[in-house]
This record gives structure tokens, C-alpha cells and sequence, in this order.
């Protein structure tokens, strides 16, 4: 066989085997040869054909030895020869388990663990050969041997266990324990550093020992749930919690025993132990519920889930240690999200349980699983009432020990919950679809409404819904569909319940708890359809009493308890309010004791009254008219001044006042019709607001006040009978004092850099709006062209002021007051066409971007009001089409656009209006520097280059105001347009010119109009 390859040896080998199977076995020196070849076979073959023809000349070959061996003395054999044959199959048994355990193929495997059988049902047979056969299995697994590869171990005992599954003989108990203890030692050894296929293989071997004596397996792990080891403890939870779901008959019958000494892990502080337990419940629950009647497996996941949430809340772990107790809750939900509700006795371990972990706080994080779960049994059709006797113990005993689950505690948690955007759309989902499938739990008139309803808050919260713009409207619809469920139920006691419960969870929640913001709107909603006058007013006073107004939450809170409680409840409210008014006035100016004044005088009592105040203003929106006409001059807008009589008149009050008077002058405008509101407390309100405004004028640090004041002027102006001229004027010029000339361009820095930038530029552009809106309504009410010229005056300054932000403020107040003129068609601009025209043109070239775009924009309005007035058509188009050229950064660039617009605007100038615009322009370069004074010049030389042979009559005005210009310091700038500007009106109009440079010089006169006047004089004799 010299030069023969080891695969075509091993043929030969097995070819010879198979040709004296029959009698090899009666032959000693045969049984030597076989032996010594097939040891050879099993190094060189893997795998495939040879591989499984070598085991099945194992088999046939030891069955016949087996007959010889199990012969006794009739045995051919000499005992020594015997013995030797024992050992040498000792060696194959282990050389096969070692080179053959890596077999891939199913039929490889199997011809693999029958040969291994085979060789064991022969070395099993006698008691002395299978001590042999126990110890060598132990010096293969014993963990004292390092230098062994784990997997290797592993799929070698595998083999041997799974080939001792299929023989009769049974390993000894302790052999069987040391086996168990040294597999189960590298299994949870954590320096061993196992591959996952390695822990695999070990976990593997362990589940083959629980089929061969499940009993043991079973007894030995649960032992070592009471070691302090952790590692081990973990271990044998997580391979007690494969056999339990592996259904083994044993584990069923013992799984009661071993869930007993798994519950005593509960109050284990290691996280890996908290995990693994998680881990055996989950397994647990997937195969086995009817093992939990003796621990509350439901409860504990949501125990744990508390204490995660708690541990965290704490604040005082690492970020490791968060962020495993954050893994566990993630678990926690994971285990209830995934039970399987077809699981025999699965629903009676759930339902009604679930709804004891609905309502507490703890468990918020638990809602969309039990929704999970709720949603899965109705569609079961197991959410149906049951006996007591048949519910689960432990729910009994909780309903018993706890406070009694009532609808309307259910509810009011889960209208909480859904109402609370800090909660996420998932959690808010969760809480609606609970309502959804529990709706005959709460009362059986709701089912129909919520049936339709929950669906479309449900699309809303998935964002299907186009309309649902944010959370605010989604909170609207929430608490519009509380009010139709209510009208639904029309039950006194029940709706008054769900109002007590709510105004409990109320009292207890904390002032900066997110959800008490939703319950105040709630309770107010709920109170707003109770019946019971007495059962509203305690629960308003109750809260008004309750309350620290001077946290802006709760003050807000209380607005919003008001107000929605006065949509059906109107009368009650207001008189709650007016009560309680009386009672934080009463006495301050009379004789009572030190207490009771540090109290009415106390900061918390003055940001009451605040709250009070914008209560009245908020109550008297939700007013029908009927309700408001009775009630508004007297009632509501008397008692607001009445508490602002008794506050501090601190920022808070005043703000409150202003707010509560543009509440209230909103409300009477879009009910009143043509009802005219008190003259006299519309007076009054206006000196008030006056005041105000007078007050907060270059305020330090800036105030709100003012801004808000615009916004009440502007309501209380719609209001009739309108105000006088006078009272009109003054408004006029303290609004614009305080919106478009101040805050100055160092404050309005200082302010770009604080924290409240972006909320106080806000404000400042809303009153802008409200400013320019005001002048419409003064402008409707004031037909003469007077008061229109009074703006104008009063804009003038601004739009010539140093301060950029002024004259953009101004800029904005003067476009939307030329839009509502031409949108009104009124021709008060026209007469203040030159003047508005002189104003704007030097702001094309304003340094502010924004400003050369609203100067453009207000020309343009101009242009069209002129257009439309005198009934004729722009001539070369709009302005606004040349806006591009002045976005340049090119100073140049701009001066040529606005050039441009000049020539189209001076096509379309009334020439009666000429010196207006010459006046408006030297009031420009009077108080203007760099580009803006050029943009002037070059406005004024081409108007007077269109129109100089036109303008006989006006030279000498023209002239003088040139005149005046040369006097400004910033004459040097202007210069050569001013000489320009001579010169055209020296060229067309001679004479007129010459005759006024003939008279006597002034002692006003500069030096440089001397010098341009002996210049033009010497020309001209020439």
C-alpha cells in the first residue's frame, strides 16, 4: 500500500472490513488489525462518504464483538485479551468525539452519533468499564484544563451526550453533577472570554444533560440561584429560562418550585441580576402562565420598570449605570409588548390586572405596551366582565388594598396622559387607543362617539391629518372632544365625579409638573358642563385659593380653568370672580389686622389679581352677546378695575390691565354690532392706557408695556362712539414715540444681545403691525385730510432720524399705512405727494437693506394712489422692478438705480406739490450723511432737470431752501448737486434767478451761497 494517498488507504482499509465483518469478531489478531485501521480512517477522513461507511463498519463490526464480550465464559477471547480490547475502544471513543465533532452535514452527524452509541453501548455494558468511561468524559471537561479550546470541549461532550440520549445506561449522579459543575463553571467563567458560537455550544451540552436527568439539571441550577456568585446566579437564570421554554415534561412539573426561588432574586440591587430574572419571566410567559399563580410576574415588570425610572430620575448614577437602567426599561416594555395573548391562560394573567398600572405616574412609560396588550384581547373579545371568584388573587387582593379603580379615575389619567406633548405622540397614542378599547368600561353611552372621534385624533397625532398644524390645535380638538363626550354622558353625579378627580390630581400635581397646564383646561372644561352651581363655585374657589399666581404657569393655569369653565357655566364664573375680587379688595383701605394687610399686600396676592384680571378679559371672549352686553361695562371691566386699583401696579399688573382692556375691547367689537360702548369708561380706559404709555417712554431696562398698549388702542379705538381729535392726536404721537423712535440704535444693540431678543423683536414688529392698523382705524373714524397730515408730521422725524432701526420702524408704520389708502381709496396721500415723495427718496439708498426694500415699496403705493386719483396711467412701469440693482453692495450701483426710480417718479409728480418735496428734501441732508444725502441730490437734479422749464413760480421758494441747505454741516457733501441745481434754474429761468441773487445779501447768508451768488452774478454779466 506504499504510496498510497490517506483517503484511498482508508478505502482499502474499510474494504477489507466489510469483506470479514462476519467472522473478524472470532479472531483475535483481525480484531487488533480493525482496531489499529480504524483509528487511521478517523484521523484522515472528515467528512462525506468514507466518513459515513467507517461508521457504519463501526456498528456492524461492535455488534459482533458485543455478542463475544456480553458471552461470559463462553467468551473466545482470554480475559486479558479482553481488557485490551476495552482500552483500545476507549482511545476510538474519544478520537472519534475529537476529529469527527465538526461535522457539517445532518447525514454525517448522524452516522457520527450512531458509531459513538455503539462503541458506548458496548463500553457501558460492564460496571469497571464505565467508571473508565465516566472519568476520562471528566479530564475532557474539567475546567482545570486551560490550554483546551472551550468550543472544542463543548461539541465533544455534545456528541457524547447526544449519543448517550440514545442508550440505556444512565451516568452516575455524581459523575453527572461533576460533568454539570464543570460545563456550567466555563459557561459563566467571564475570563474565559467565550465566542458566542463557544457560549452556544456550552449552553447546548447543558440542555442535553436536562433531557439525560432533567431532575439533577433542574435541582442544580436552582442551586445556584441562592449562591452569592453573580455570574452563576445569571447563568442559570438565563438556562432556566431556555428550559422552561423548551417545555421539557420535568420542568413543567418542577417550573412552580423553580419560579419560587426565582421570585427570592426580586430585591437583588445588580443590574445583570435584575435583567436576568426580566429575561426568565419573559421566557416564562411565553410558554407557561399557569406557573405564575404563585408570583405576580405582571407586576414585578412593572416594579422594575418604576424602580429603573426612579433610579434615574435621581440623578445621581453614572452614565453607565443610566444608561443600563435605561436598557431595563427598554426591556420592561419589550417582555409586556410582546406577550403573546393566545398563550393559554394568558388573558386572565392580564385582564383586569393591566388596569392597575394605568393610572399611577410611575407607569407612563408602560402605556403603549398595555395598549398593545388591551387592544389584542378586545380584539379577542376578552375584556368582558368576569366573576371575583374567577379573577386572578393577586388583582383582588390589589383592588382590595389600593384606592378603588373607579371610570373616572381611569379617564382622567388618560386624558392626562394624551393631552401632555412632554409625553411624545406614541405614549398619547397609546392613552387614546386604551380609551378606544376600553370605552364600556367608562360609560356605556360614549361607545358610538369615541368609536368616530379617537380614530380622527389618532390621524392627527400620525400626522395625516393636513389641518393639524401643531400642538396646541391638537390639545383643542382633544378637550372639543371631552366636551361632546360629556354632552353624551349628561349624567349629573358621574360628570361631577370625573370633576373631582380631576381637580384632585390637580391639587397634587406639582407647579412645574408638564401636565398641569392640560389639567387646568380639563377641570375647566368638565366644570363647564357640571350642572351643580355649588359643586362648580367650590372647585373654582378651591383652585383660585389653591394656586401661586406668581408662577407664570399656574397663573396661566387659572386663566384657563376660567375661561373653560365659562363656555357653559358663564354666570357662575363671573360670579366666582367677582367673589373672590372682592374678598383680595375688600379692606385695604379700611381697619384690619396686620395679618390680613401683609397678605393683601403680599407679592402672592398682587400676581392673583393679575391672573384675575386677564381671567376677566379671557371670560368675556367666551361670552355670548347676550351675556356680553349685560355684563361687560359693569361687571367684568368694573371688577378689572377695581383689582388694578388695589394692585402694586408692578409690570405684572400693568401688563395684566393692558391685556384685560384689549380682551374685553376684542370681545365688545365681535358682538357688539352697532352698540355703543360707555363713553365714559371708554374715556377713562384711554387715560389709563395714556398714562401707561407716558410711564414706560425710554423705560430702562425696555418694557413690553408700551407695545401692548398699541395692541388695546388699537381694539378700543373700533369701538363706538369714536374719540375725539384731540384725544386721536395725542394717541398718534405718544404710539409713535414709544414704537418707532424708541428704543434708540444703542438700545436696540443692547437688546440683540440679551436673552430675550427674539421674544421682545417679536413683540416690537406685532406692535408695528398693531400701529399701522391703529391708524387705520383713527383714519375711518377721522374722514377730514387733517389727521392724515398729522401722521405724516409725525412720521417725518423718524424717517429723518440718525437711528437705522428708527427709520426702518418708521419705514414699515408708512407702507402699511399707504397700502390701506389705496386699498381704502383714499386721497389724503396725494396731498402729501411731494412730501412723502422728498422723505422717501434718500431712504432708496439707506445702509439697511430692509429699508431701501420698504422705501421702494411705499414709493410704489404712492405712485398707484396718485395714479388712481387722477386717473391716469404710470408712466414706464413700476418702480419695483428695479429693486434688484439696489440689493448691490456697489454704492455706485445703487446711487444709478435710484436715479432710475427718480426719473420714473418725477414723469408721474404733481408740480404743485414741488415745494413740499424740496422741503422734505432739505430736511434730509439737514439731519442725513453719506449715500443718503447723495441719493437726495440726485433726487432733487433730476427733478429739477424734468421740470425746471415748468417751475417759473416756484424759483425763489426753491432758491431759498438752497439757500438754507448751504448752512447744514453737511453742505460740503451736497455741494456739487446744490451748484448743479443753480445752474438748471439759472439756465432755464434767467431772469427770476438773477433778480433774486440781485438783492441784498442777509446776515445768514453763508460763505459758500455768497461765494455761488458772486459766481452766478459774474456769468451772467458776462
Amino acid at each position: 500500500m506504499q504510496g498510497c494517498s490517506p483517503s484511498s488507504l482508508a478505502a482499502r482499509t474499510l474494504t477489507v472490513a466489510l469483506s470479514f465483518l462476519s467472522a473478524a469478531p472470532q479472531c483475535i489478531p483481525f480484531v487488533w488489525l480493525m482496531l489499529a485501521g480504524l483509528r487511521s480512517v478517523v484521523g484522515q477522513v472528515k467528512s462525506g462518504q468514507i466518513l459515513r461507511v467507517a461508521c457504519a463498519v463501526v456498528k456492524q463490526w461492535l455488534d459482533g464483538v458485543k455478542i463475544h464480550l456480553s458471552a461470559g465464559t463462553q467468551c473466545p477471547w482470554p480475559a486479558m485479551e479482553k481488557e485490551q480490547i476495552y482500552e483500545n475502544l476507549h482511545e476510538l471513543l474519544f478520537s472519534v468525539m475529537w476529529n469527527w465533532q465538526d461535522c457539517q452535514e445532518e447525514q454525517d452527524k448522524q452516522a457520527v452519533l450512531g458509531a459513538v452509541a455503539a462503541m458506548l453501548e458496548v463500553l457501558l455494558q460492564e460496571e469497571r468499564h464505565q467508571e473508565h468511561v465516566w472519568e476520562q468524559l471528566l479530564w475532557l471537561v474539567h475546567p482545570c484544563q486551560e490550554i483546551q479550546d472551550t468550543c472544542r470541549v463543548a461539541k465533544s461532550l455534545t456528541v457524547f451526550l447526544e449519543a448517550l440520549g440514545g442508550t440505556e445506561s444512565v451516568i452516575p449522579r455524581d459523575k453527572f453533577q461533576d460533568i454539570t459543575s464543570a460545563v456550567f463553571y466555563q459557561l459563566y467563567d467571564d475570563s474565559k472570554q467565550h465566542s458566542e458560537a463557544g457560549r452556544a455550544q456550552l449552553t447546548h451540552c447543558i440542555m442535553l444533560q436536562a433531557r439525560i436527568c432533567p431532575e439533577e439539571t433542574i435541582l442544580f441550577l436552582q442551586s445556584q440561584l441562592g449562591d452569592d456568585w453573580e455570574p452563576g446566579c445569571v447563568a442559570a437564570l438565563g438556562l432556566l429560562g431556555a428550559l422552561a421554554r423548551s417545555d421539557e415534561p420535568m420542568m413543567t412539573e418542577m417550573l412552580p418550585q423553580v419560579v419560587e426561588a426565582v421570585q427570592r432574586l426580586c430585591s437583588d440591587p445588580s443590574i445583570r441580576v435584575r435583567t436576568a430574572v426580566l429575561y426568565f419571566i419573559k421566557d416564562l410567559l411565553s410558554s407557561n402562565t399557569r406557573s405564575c399563580s404563585a408570583w405576580d410576574v405582571v407586576g414585578h415588570i412593572f416594579r422594575e420598570f418604576s424602580r429603573a425610572t426612579g433610579r434615574r430620575a435621581a440623578g445621581d448614577l453614572s452614565a453607565r449605570e443610566a444608561q443600563e437602567e435605561g436598557a431595563l426599561q427598554e426591556l420592561c416594555m419589550d417582555i409586556l409588548g410582546s406577550l403573546d395573548v393566545s398563550v393559554r391562560g394568558m388573558s386572565k394573567l392580564l385582564w383586569p390586572r393591566l388596569l392597575l398600572f394605568v393610572v399611577p405616574a410611575q407607569y407612563t412609560g408602560m402605556l403603549i405596551p398595555v395598549s398593545r396588550c388591551v387592544c389584542a384581547l378586545a380584539e379577542r373579545e376578552e375584556l368582558t366582565g368576569r366573576p371575583i371568584e374567577h379573577l386572578d388573587p393577586h388583582f383582588v387582593s390589589s383592588m382590595f388594598q389600593g384606592p378603588l379603580l373607579t371610570p373616572q379615575t381611569l379617564l382622567a389619567r388618560l386624558l392626562v396622559v394624551a393631552g401632555s406633548p412632554v409625553a411624545g405622540s406614541r405614549l398619547q397614542a397609546a392613552a387614546l387607543l386604551l380609551m378606544k378599547n376600553l370605552h364600556s368600561r367608562f360609560h356605556r353611552a360614549v361607545g358610538a362617539t369615541w368609536a368616530t372621534e379617537i380614530p380622527l385624533l389618532l390621524q392627527c397625532l400620525e400626522g395625516k391629518d393636513e389641518s393639524f398644524p401643531d400642538t396646541a390645535e391638537f390639545e383643542r380638538r382633544l378637550l372639543k372632544f371631552l366636551k361632546a363626550s360629556l354632552d353624551t354622558i349628561e349624567e349629573k353625579a358621574w360628570i361631577e365625579a370625573l370633576s373631582s378627580e380631576l381637580s384632585q390630581r390637580l391639587s397634587s400635581s406639582a407647579s412645574s409638573s408638564a401636565e398641569k397646564s392640560f389639567l387646568y383646561k380639563a377641570l375647566g372644561t368638565v366644570l363647564g358642563s357640571c350642572q351643580g352651581v355649588l359643586h362648580v363655585q367650590e372647585k373654582l374657589l378651591q383652585h383660585l385659593e389653591e394656586a401661586n399666581a406668581e408662577e407664570p404657569r399656574e397663573a396661566q393655569g387659572i386663566v384657563s380653568l376660567l375661561s373653560h369653565a365659562a363656555d357653559n357655566n358663564f354666570h357662575t364664573v363671573l360670579a366666582t370672580l367677582t367673589m373672590f375680587a372682592s374678598r383680595l379688595c375688600k379692606g385695604r383701605n379700611a381697619r384690619i389686622s396686620r395679618r390680613k394687610k401683609m397678605e393683601l399686600d403680599s407679592t402672592r396676592a398682587h400676581a392673583t389679581r393679575s391672573a384675575l384680571m386677564l381671567a376677566h378679559g379671557s371670560v368675556a371672549l367666551r361670552a355670548s352677546k347676550q351675556q356680553l352686553l349685560a355684563h361687560l361695562e359693569g361687571d367684568i371691566v368694573g371688577n378689572v378695575l377695581m383689582l388694578y386699583s388695589c394692585s402694586c401696579r408692578d409690570l405684572q399688573n400693568n401688563l395684566a390691565l393692558v391685556q384685560s382692556i384689549t380682551d374685553c375691547s376684542s370681545a365688545y367689537q365681535a358682538v357688539g354690532g352697532s352698540a355703543s360702548f360707555n363713553p365714559s369708561l371708554k374715556s377713562k380706559l384711554l387715560e389709563i392706557l395714556m398714562d401707561l404709555m407716558k410711564k414706560y417712554y425710554l423705560g430702562m431696562p425696555v418694557s413690553p408695556v408700551p407695545l401692548k398698549v398699541v395692541l388695546a388702542l388699537e381694539q378700543l379705538s373700533k369701538l363706538k362712539p369714536s374719540f375725539e381729535s384731540k384725544d386721536m392726536r395725542e394717541m398718534l404721537v405718544l404710539c409713535c414715540k414709544n414704537i418707532v423712535t424708541y428704543p434708540s440704535a444703542e438700545m436696540m444693540l443692547k437688546i440683540r444681545k440679551s436673552q430675550q431678543a427674539a421674544q421682545y423683536l417679536q413683540l416690537q414688529q406685532t406692535a408695528l403691525k398693531a400701529l399701522g392698523r391703529l391708524m387705520v382705524v383713527l383714519l375711518e373714524t377721522e374722514p377730514s385730510g387733517g389727521f392724515f397730515q398729522n401722521i405724516v408730521h409725525v412720521l417725518q422725524k423718524s424717517m429723518v432720524s440718525s437711528n437705522v432701526w428708527e427709520r426702518k420702524r418708521a419705514l414699515q408704520t408708512c407702507s402699511q399705512l399707504l397700502s390701506v389708502c389705496e386699498e381704502l381709496q383714499r386721497g389724503d396721500a396725494c396731498e402729501h405727494f411731494g412730501s412723502l415723495v422728498g422723505l422717501l427718496a434718500p431712504l432708496t439708498c439707506d445702509p439697511m437693506p430692509a429699508s431701501r426694500q420698504l422705501a421702494v415699496t411705499c414709493l410704489s403705493s404712492l405712485l398707484r394712489i396718485q395714479a388712481k386719483t387722477v386717473n391716469t396711467v404710470i408712466e414706464t412701469g413700476d418702480i419695483k422692478s428695479l429693486c434688484e440693482g439696489l440689493h448691490a453692495c456697489s454704492i455706485a450701483s445703487q446711487l444709478q438705480t435710484t436715479s432710475k426710480m427718480a426719473r420714473i417718479v418725477c414723469r408721474n409728480f404733481p408740480l404743485e406739490r414741488t415745494v413740499d418735496f424740496m422741503t422734505a428734501i432739505k430736511e434730509t441732508i439737514r439731519k442725513a450723511n453719506g449715500v443718503r444725502v447723495r441719493a437726495a441730490g440726485k433726487w432733487m437734479t433730476t427733478f429739477l432737470q424734468m421740470h425746471g422749464k415748468d417751475l417759473s413760480w416756484n424759483v425763489p421758494p426753491i432758491l431759498y431752501i438752497l439757500r438754507s441747505i448751504t448752512s447744514f454741516a453737511q453742505q460740503s457733501t451736497f455741494l456739487p448737486f446744490l451748484c448743479q441745481a443753480v445752474v438748471i434754474l439759472t439756465r432755464r429761468h434767467t431772469g427770476a434767478v438773477m433778480n433774486n441773487f440781485s438783492r441784498p445779501l442777509g446776515p445768514t447768508d453763508s460763505e459758500t451761497w455768497k461765494r455761488i451768488r458772486e459766481f452766478c452774478l459774474q456769468r451772467w454779466r458776462q
